[in-house]
């Protein structure tokens, strides 16, 4: 199972009137890193700490790329500091992926190449009925994408290591909307300064 793939193709297929920030989705998909890597016994969680362990490969050429991003020194990183080193332009990283795999592909707009959208496969089907049965860890992140509303399943995670991934996605998530309200506030003062107010 592949969450990061998966959550890059729910926001790919995301209806038409669902705004979603790409910061928002490239924490969320560092998140979901983190617990595909976790699966692959490519590292454990000590508290919020993330424990190397054998660099085994996954066969995915991104969870190769984190698996060897991975600080191999102590005191490891915390959660919170792979999703923002992590995080920083890889929802880009996943589309760029899925279209060289062959999963997505671009139509054509009248201004140019149009959205990134993901092809019928069974990576496709199986990222929908993922979603579809409301699978927990997908549906959280999911939500913290902005992808989905927030699913109403939260109490089936009883585990420690996905409670505290998922805890630090919300988290570094309503730091980055803080961030751009802040500037939004800032811009707003800044252009009112100019027109004289």
């Amino acid at each position: 199972m592949n969450t990061a793939r998966d959550l890059a193709i729910t926001a790919l297929d995301a209806p038409p009137g669902r705004s979603v920030e790409q910061g928002d989705l490239s924490l969320a998909l560092a998140g979901a890193e983190v617990l595909d890597l976790v699966e692959a016994g490519a590292l454990t969680l000590d508290d919020d700490r993330l424990v190397p362990g054998t660099a085994a490969a996954t066969g995915d050429r991104l969870l190769d790329e984190a698996a060897a991003a991975l600080l191999r020194k102590e005191p490891y990183e915390t959660v919170t500091d792979w999703l923002w080193r992590r995080g920083d332009g890889l929802a880009a990283a996943y589309v760029d992926d899925l279209e060289r795999t062959g999963l997505a592909t671009r139509g054509r707009g009248p201004l140019g190449p149009g959205p990134a959208v993901p092809v019928e496969s069974p990576a496709r089907a199986g990222a929908e009925e993922r979603r579809a049965s409301g699978e927990p860890v997908l549906a959280a992140l999911a939500a913290a994408a902005g992808l989905e509303d927030p699913a109403g399943n939260a109490e089936d995670l009883t585990d420690d290591t996905v409670t505290t991934v998922l805890a630090a996605v919300g988290d570094a998530v309503m730091e980055l909307e803080a961030v751009r309200q802040r500037r939004s506030i800032e811009g707003s003062a800044f252009d009112n300064v100019w027109r004289g107010f």
